[in-house]
């Protein structure tokens, strides 16, 4: 993998159903450059899993958020942010190929 392709990805989880990619980016902003904020929703009834990830331009961003997010308060919940793992390896269980987990082995498509 070439420099460029690296990703300073966090996972975070524990979010309120109302957040929203928008407020997760408002939120993550103050750390660094946010190149991306995404809230995973369920496929069948578009509705938040609870969980999201942000992508920072630059490793000490990511550190940052996760230094100064993890146990935070975000739109009434406590959350957890830790950097996120890609994900490698054949899928068993069927389901689309790609994804990333969080960083205690709990992968999350």
């Amino acid at each position: 993998m070439a420099a460029s392709d690296v990703e300073y990805r966090c996972f975070v989880g524990g979010l309120a159903w109302a957040t929203d990619d928008n407020s997760l980016h408002n939120a993550f902003s103050p750390f660094g450059e946010v190149l991306e904020s995404k809230i995973i929703l369920d496929r069948e009834t578009q509705r938040s899993r609870g969980f999201g990830f942000v992508t920072f331009s630059s490793e000490q961003a990511m550190r940052d958020a996760i230094e100064g997010m993890n146990g935070k308060d975000l739109d009434g919940r406590s959350i957890t942010v830790n950097e996120a793992q890609s994900r490698g390896g054949p899928r068993y269980g069927g389901g689309g190929g790609g994804g990333y987990g969080n960083s205690d082995g709990n992968w999350r498509s």
